[in-house]
């Protein structure tokens, strides 16, 4: 059985041990450091080398938002495969958690979420997979940065032509499902729309995802967005 290292950032040693005890309760999970603050997470990131990091957003000195993108940067310089990050965060629709996962982290979970829903989360991104829906992703965006670019388009012919110009390395299938995508269509409803195996669309999207650098779907919401390819609200 692979065990998954796991480092713990947040201010609060008490937060901090409740999560290990948690954590440690798992038998294929572990925690090897942890931190109080972002710099020092990078620090220990670089000395322990996990393969997730809870990150809290609000810390004093280095903030989660700093700390993801030190921790994911030195892993890239080093030419090591970066861990994954998930921040934490006590408000729901949160500009920070944004900022976070625009600096790379995998998603975000609320500090009071269960300790089954955060377990799996571990085991999700783990796994290469995003922990928050790319359609809570679009309503974040609408709520702490409703469409401020004048590039965003509105009939479906508009938004093709738009696709087109922005994504010329993807073929006319990829581009397809990178629109659906962008909805939050997850792979089963993707395939259901496009008549096709849902392993199909499983391999378009790997390869989009490749094709434009980005690690997850949730970043392919936030490339859509800021290259004005979601529809308007």
């Amino acid at each position: 059985m692979t065990t998954i290292r796991v480092l713990l950032v947040d201010d609060q040693p008490l937060f901090r041990r409740g999560m290990r005890m948690l954590i440690d309760s798992q038998a294929d999970l572990t925690v090897v450091g942890e931190a109080g603050d972002g710099g020092e997470a990078l620090l220990v990131a670089d000395e322990v080398l996990p393969d997730v990091v809870l990150m809290d957003i609000r810390m004093p000195r280095a903030d989660g938002i700093a700390g993801t993108a030190g921790i994911l940067r030195s892993a890239t310089d080093a030419g090591r495969t970066p861990p994954r990050v998930i921040v934490l965060t006590t408000f729901d629709l949160d500009d920070a958690a944004l900022r976070a996962i625009r600096a790379g982290a995998s998603g975000f979970l609320l500090k009071d979420a269960e300790p089954e829903f955060l377990l799996a989360a571990i085991r999700a991104v783990h796994g290469g997979h995003a922990v928050v829906a790319p359609g809570a992703i679009t309503d974040l965006l609408a709520h702490v940065g409703p469409a401020r670019d004048a590039r965003r388009t509105s009939t479906p012919a508009e938004l093709a032509a738009a696709r087109d110009a922005a994504l010329p390395d993807l073929s006319k299938r990829e581009r397809e499902i990178f629109a659906a995508v962008a909805e939050g269509l997850s792979n089963a409803e993707i395939a259901a729309r496009e008549f096709v195996a849902e392993a199909t669309v499983k391999s378009h999207v790997g390869k989009i995802l490749a094709k434009l650098s980005l690690r997850d779907r949730v970043q392919v919401v936030l490339y859509a967005h800021d290259h004005g390819l979601l529809p308007r609200r």
